[in-house]
Order: structure tokens, then sequence, then C-alpha cells
């Protein structure tokens, strides 16, 4: 007998009560699991209806296509049909399935683009604000919170070219810095090179210890250096319009601060304050105040220049600091206030300054023109009281000595050496081809080695006017650019941070077995 639903010989019999018929009892218990009700009559059915029938080992016939070799082959035809039907349809799939690949890269690489051209627009966008808010005046009362440069307070803007009242040097200002001179000059009597200076024979073994990839691909370059002895942080400004503070012993990005809308031209720490300083192409200078989670917010932001600020130094007391523009003026500032309290203007210098710096006892001022001219200016006073010609080019560094009687400038000619007590030149470097400029000149805090940075960096030993000044190191530039932009040493020498036309912070010094073998 066959069951009642498949047609076939059951292999589990079982008997209906209610009908009397005969099923597979895997398929009727599903049927009744599904539907309640007896699959041929429709009447309600359960398993309790349902009983077993009890047979021998039941045999299935073999079916009539399996019985005879045309049926065999009949059968074998059908399965290879079966089989290429198949085939067919996984083929059909597979080109789907590229067809919608095809399609969601098409659609990734659009949105790429799309994406790419919004950024475009909004960094356009970004600048055009930048440069409506520095031409557009804001109320007194306009100010934002900030954090790590994302917003800033705007500082009252009165226009472009409009002349502003400045409250001037005040005698009290005088007096601090004549104090603070005096107190510097009788401590440079006594000074003594420290002990833990690096030795010659170390620098001599000086070697690249690691490279750090400061600032963005799409920008390269880092332009200035400054770094704070007393936390050996290393600040480094980038043509990406950011400045970025980094751990050296760490080996970690403290903090990138950005705010500046075009390359940052200067960056100074201020001495035993958490304040940072940054000046930029942008024509502003922005004042930085750390704070206790790390971050940096900016706390003013100066636009008393009317071209790119090319240089910013801070003097002794740490309480104040100059700004020099290709505008062709100095601005003196307060820092706790960013309160611009002179800016002198040069009536002989129509091209612009490129750099500047303060003397270590902070009453001359040191500042570098397009026009190859360096100006010496008391501070006092804000006159100019002595001029050093002599370069090619723009004056691109300057760097005064510890022991306060030697200036080192550089330009695209070279580097010369000046006696600040005689007023002349003593020594020059010639040390690169005419198309290669020397873009950067560094004494140590000792004032016991110069290093200069060009197409590579070398260290100077300082000697005196007449005694020989021999270079104990030769560093090449690996940044593959041929150009090293900034050098700085760390404190005691110990290194040298050096930046390129590529976007790494480059460390050289001994390696750690011989650093501390030195010790």
């Amino acid at each position: 007998m066959n069951c009642s639903i498949s047609s076939e010989v059951p292999e589990e019999p079982v008997v209906s009560k209610k009908s009397g018929l005969l099923y597979e009892k895997r398929l009727i218990e599903r049927h009744i699991a599904d539907y309640g009700k007896c699959p041929v009559t429709g009447e309600p059915l359960t398993m309790e209806d349902i009983v077993p029938v009890k047979t021998g080992k039941i045999v299935k016939p073999r079916s009539l296509t399996a019985a005879s070799i045309p049926g065999m082959l009949g059968m074998f035809q059908n399965e290879w049909d079966a089989l290429m039907l198949s085939n067919f349809a996984l083929e059909q799939q597979l080109h789907t399935a590229r067809q919608e690949l095809s399609h969601a890269l098409y659609q990734h690489d659009a949105a790429c683009r799309v994406i790419a051209r919004l950024k475009k627009e909004r960094d356009e966008a970004r600048s055009l604000l930048a440069q409506a808010e520095r031409q557009a005046p804001l109320p007194a009362s306009a100010v934002t919170a900030v954090s790590n440069g994302k917003r800033a307070s705007e500082e009252e803007d009165m226009g472009p070219g409009a002349k502003r009242m400045r409250p001037g040097v005040s005698d009290s200002i005088i007096a601090e810095l004549t104090e603070c001179n005096a107190a510097l000059s009788q401590q440079r009597k006594k000074r003594q090179i420290p002990p833990t200076l690096a030795p010659i024979d170390a620098l001599e073994r000086y070697t690249q210890l690691s490279s750090h990839p400061l600032h963005k691909t799409n920008k390269p370059g880092i332009t200035s250096i400054d770094i704070n002895l007393l936390k050996d942080i290393v600040a480094t400004g980038g043509v990406d319009s950011n400045a970025v503070l980094f751990g050296r012993t760490s080996g970690e990005i403290l903090s990138t601060l950005s705010g500046h809308s075009k390359k940052v031209t200067s960056v100074k720490f201020v001495a035993h304050n958490d304040v940072f300083l940054s000046g930029s192409a942008d024509k502003t200078v922005r004042i930085w105040q750390g704070s206790e989670d790390g971050n940096y917010n900016c706390r003013h932001i100066l636009k008393d220049h009317t071209a790119e600020v090319q240089a910013v130094t801070v003097h002794a007391t740490n309480n104040y600091f100059v700004t020099a523009s290709l505008d062709a003026t100095w601005c003196f500032y307060d820092l706790s206030s960013g309160l611009c309290l002179t800016q002198v203007e040069d009536p002989t210098n129509s091209m612009g300054y490129t750099s500047a710096a303060f003397h270590p006892d902070g009453l001359i001022l040191g500042t570098g023109t397009i026009g190859s001219t360096v100006r010496i200016w008391d501070v006092k006073s804000r006159g100019n009281v002595a001029n050093f010609d002599g370069h090619t080019g723009a004056v691109t560094a300057i760097s005064f000595s510890e022991n306060g009687y030697f200036l080192a400038t550089a330009a695209h000619d070279g580097v010369k050496l000046w006696d600040l007590r005689k007023l002349k030149n003593f020594r020059s470097f010639e040390l690169y081809d005419q198309d290669t400029p020397t873009n950067s000149v560094d004494f140590d805090h000792s004032g016991s080695y110069l290093a200069i940075a060009g197409s590579d960096i070398r260290v100077y030993q300082v000697g005196s006017v007449k005694a020989e000044w021999n270079c104990i190191k030769t560093l090449p530039d690996l940044s593959g650019t041929g150009r090293a932009t900034c050098v700085k040493f760390g404190p005691d020498a110990r290194y040298l941070a050096v930046g390129s036309m590529d976007r790494n912070l480059r460390v050289f010094g001994l390696p750690e077995e011989d650093a501390s073998t030195e010790s």
C-alpha cells in the first residue's frame, strides 16, 4: 500500500483512526503540526488519532527508469541537463554580482570626488572668511571660547590700513627692562660653561636618532622650530598652517594648534610660562595658553600687521615680545594682555623684515631685512643704533650668542659673524653654492656651538674674533629636498632638532648606548 500523501511505499506506515487512510509517519506528523487536519478529508486530526502499523522490512521497488539501460541513460541525461542549468544559473549570479560590485565601486569613486570637491570649497570658504574677518571690524564684545585653535576670540580690528592709538612703552616698563638687563649682565660676567654640556667629541659622533612626520602630506614643509628647554618639548611651524608641539622624550605629538589660514612662519615658547606664540603669513600672531589637559587655547589673535609676520622673539623678562613683518614694522607687545604697546616703522626699509631676535640681555633688538641689511635697535628708545651691511639677499635668520657680543646672521650668501663691541664683521662662512641659501643659524644656550642649516647641517665650535671657528660635524639633509629650513639646539646641546621641506622633524644626537657611556 502507498502513502496517501506521497503515493509511495511508506518506510514507517501509520493509519488514521478516523479515515482509515495510510500515511508516511514523518509526512503526517509535519502536516498535523502545520494544519491540524487530515490532508485528504479535511477533518480535524491529532497525533492521538494516528496508529502505527507494524510491518516487515519494506524493500522499495526499483523505479522503472533505473530498470533498463535506456532508462538509466535518460536519467543520466536529465541529471546532466539539471547540472548545466544549475551552472548557467551560477554564471548569471556571478555576472550580476560583478555588475553590482562595479556599480558600488563607481559610487565610491563618485563619493570620493564629491567629498574632495566639498573639502576644497570648505577650505576656500574658510580662507575667504578669514580674509573677511581680517578686513571687517568686529565689536569689542565679540569673544568666543577656544580649544586648540578651532575657534578663537577675535581681537577688535579697525580695518586695513587704519592707524591705531598705541599706549607706548611706559617708564615702568623701561625700568623693568633696564633692571632685567643689569641683572643678566652681572650674571654673564660670572658665567661658566655648564658641566652637563655635550663635549666636542660627542657632537662629532652625532647621527640621526629619529624622524617624526608631524605635518600634513598635502602641504609638506617645516618653516620654524623652537624648543622648551625646561620640558624638552619641540615646537614646529608648518606650511600646512599648523603648529605642532612634540614631546621629544615620549616621542609623541602633544598638541596640534590649528587656526592660522596660511603657513606658520615663526614659533616661540615663553620660558617659565605655559604660553606659546605663533606668527603666520596670514598677517596674524596668536598667543596660546596651555591648560591642565595638555591642550592649548588661543587666548589672543593679534592683527596689527598688514603683511606677513616673519618673526616672533620673546624678551628675557618673559613679559614682552616683538613681532617683525614684511610691512616694514616691528611691534612691541605686552604678553599678558596681548596689547601692542608700540609699532615702530622704518622709513628707510620699504621691503620689510624677514627675521628678528632679542639680545640675551633684552635691551637690543636685531632685525634682518629683505634688502640684506641687519638693523640693531635700542629697545628703550626704539631707535636704530647700528646697521650691518654686506649680505646678499634677504637675511633669513639672526642669533645672538649667550656671551653677549657675538651675532650670527644668515642670508643667501652664507653666514656672517659680527662683533657687537666694535660693530664689524669679523668672519664669514660661504658654505653653499649661489643657488642654495642659508636658511637658519642658532647658537646653543651656552654659546659654545653654532649650528647652520642650508643644503646640510653644520656645527661649529665657537672661537673668538681671532681664533678659528672649526666645523666639528656636518650632517646631511636626509629629507631628500636638499633644503634644511631650520635648526635648534636641545638642552646642553645634547641633540639637534632639524626641520626641512618635507613634513618630518629629525632629531640628531648620540645613540643611546653612546649617550649612556658619555654620561
